[in-house]
């Protein structure tokens, strides 16, 4: 299920990961910027597999036919987002435009004293959350993350921000449920994705966009167990600089009885599903699952 353009042989991959990096940081954004257009027209030529996937996804989201300057934009605004990863975790976040809406609303939540889960999605830029937990002292940020499944992302962080790097809490280790636990009762926020089923994770199929789609129960399992409040984070991309953070309360904590927590999972699963599909449909062009997400 790799989104990224860089799925080829890890050699290759590390190779172009440095090229950028290396462009990035001695020649400017101005000029990276301006070989994205070449670097997205092959990766759109030779990648029929994202092609298609792309082409599938605007069809439910677009009021109209996809074209192939659809498609061409939807990955162009993909690499925009690979490449402000590298300003936005060195500390030269000044060049980006970056709004942010309900950031109060999450202060709140963590006044109370019990932490929050903050749970994001591959749409738009999730590498924004991790800047504001870098460099705002409010926000002591840990990020829950399967790092066999993202090693390109685990590879940029080491590069770029091993001080990020150690924010990582790898899920799947015995000690992960501990660390969670420990950092949400410190008061802390743990980030991590809700939109991806990896392997043969329990999940749960909600209507989205028309059809079910399957999403994980972890991240919600987690949540409900811990009895913590879920805040949805977007980081959308909305072109030349700009981006839009959004903050949106999903519950401010389960305070159910033992037998009622199975509902109360699958209730948040779907209302997950729902709040993501509206904002699919606000910046189509930030949707980076570009595999068929539908499928069994």
């Amino acid at each position: 299920m790799s989104t990224a353009w860089f799925a080829q042989k890890e050699r290759s991959t590390t190779f172009w990961l440095r090229v950028i990096i290396w462009i990035a940081r001695h020649l400017g954004r101005g000029v990276a910027r301006g070989l994205l257009y070449p670097i997205t027209g092959y990766f759109v030529v030779s990648s029929p597999a994202t092609r298609k996937a792309s082409r599938d996804f605007l069809q439910r989201v677009l009021d109209r036919p996809p074209g192939w300057k659809d498609v061409f934009r939807h990955h162009h605004c993909f690499a925009s987002v690979i490449l402000d990863r590298v300003f936005l975790l060195t500390g030269r976040e000044s060049l980006l435009d970056i709004q942010v809406h309900g950031y109060e609303m999450a202060l709140e939540q963590l006044a109370k004293g019990k932490g929050a889960i903050l749970l994001g999605s591959h749409l738009g830029s999730f590498e924004a959350l991790r800047v504001l937990g870098m460099y705002d002292a409010q926000l002591s940020l840990k990020v829950l993350m399967i790092v066999e499944h993202n090693q390109m992302i685990t590879r940029m962080l080491n590069l770029l921000n091993p001080e990020v790097a150690r924010s990582v809490i790898p899920v799947g280790q015995p000690d992960t449920f501990l660390r969670v636990k420990e950092a949400l009762d410190k008061g802390e926020i743990v980030g991590m994705l809700g939109d991806r089923v990896v392997d043969k994770e329990k999940q749960l199929r909600c209507d989205f966009l028309g059809e079910p789609a399957g999403f994980p129960m972890g991240p919600m399992q987690l949540a409900v167990a811990l009895k913590v409040p879920v805040i949805m984070f977007y980081g959308i991309y909305a072109g030349g600089n700009r981006y839009q953070v959004y903050f949106e309360l999903l519950t401010p904590g389960f305070d159910g009885s033992r037998e009622q927590r199975q509902t109360a999972i699958q209730e948040l699963v779907c209302r997950y599903a729902t709040h993501l599909e509206a904002k699919a449909k606000m910046a189509p062009y930030n949707w980076f699952n570009f595999y068929d997400y539908w499928r069994d």
